[in-house]
């Protein structure tokens, strides 16, 4: 049975909506310290926040009926059909929902019905040259940038931001034309590596889904990326605009 918590209210601020965090899968993406760096600033914004440790919560209408947001870090995992059928119909009657990295991205491989949803899956994060590899996960930490479109330099998460460098894992994310991509990251040729041009993956992207809207940022390895200004703003900002 799925583990919750309930998070008060703060002292000066009144709780006007819901949030739902929900992870789990992996631990290497830290979803228990990932999420709960997130919680303090929900909180401000006059967010209950309830926690649960695995999906089968969106299976329970009622509940979900009255969430506002959904928080999801759950990378690798699984997802029974009836939460996937509540998941998808609280999004499609307003429920937001917003996610990083494989927490949103990389959650539910054998769900061609989540994907559709989220709009992009995870391929895989390209690796250093093979000499400078040590056997460990910082064998996939690369220096990148992450560049805003010209959607994101108008839109209200990324307002003020520019072009930022990053030194952790680049998503090769497939996708498809339903997303409005807020920012990219272009994947470098290189001798080592089998493909033959660059390939430009989106790095930020939001989605209309019903009534409802998703927020996507595949930064977020750690819990170190997550504190780096840009991108704790932008999952910050992502979080505010997807709730309902």
């Amino acid at each position: 049975m799925s583990r919750s918590a309930s998070i008060g209210k703060g002292d000066l601020v009144s709780s006007t909506r819901s949030a739902l965090i929900v992870r789990g899968g992996w631990d290497g993406h830290q979803p228990v310290e990932a999420t709960d760096l997130f919680v303090p600033f929900l909180r401000e914004q006059g967010f209950e926040v309830r926690i649960e440790d695995g999906p089968g919560i969106y299976a329970d209408a009622e509940t979900m009926a009255g969430i506002d947001l959904i928080v999801q870090s759950n990378t690798m995992n699984s997802i029974e059909p009836d939460a996937l059928k509540g998941l998808r119909a609280a999004i499609e009657a307003g429920t937001g929902m917003a996610g990083w990295h494989g927490g949103i991205a990389d959650s539910y491989r054998n769900s061609s019905d989540y994907l559709q949803l989220i709009g992009g899956q995870f391929a895989t994060h390209p690796s250093r040259h093979p000499d400078q590899r040590i056997g460990k996960a910082q064998d996939n930490y690369l220096p990148y940038t992450v560049e805003l479109t010209e959607l994101g330099r108008s839109h209200e998460i990324m307002a003020g931001l520019s072009d930022f460098e990053l030194e952790t894992e680049q998503y090769w994310v497939l996708h498809d034309d339903l997303n409005d991509v807020l920012a990219t990251t272009t994947h470098p040729v290189q001798p080592y590596h089998p493909w033959h041009r660059p390939v430009v993956s989106p790095a930020v992207w939001t989605r209309l889904w019903g009534q409802g809207r998703i927020f996507v940022a595949t930064p977020g390895h750690s819990v170190e990326v997550l504190q780096d200004a840009n991108v704790r703003t932008i999952i910050e900002r992502g979080m505010l605009w997807a709730s309902r």
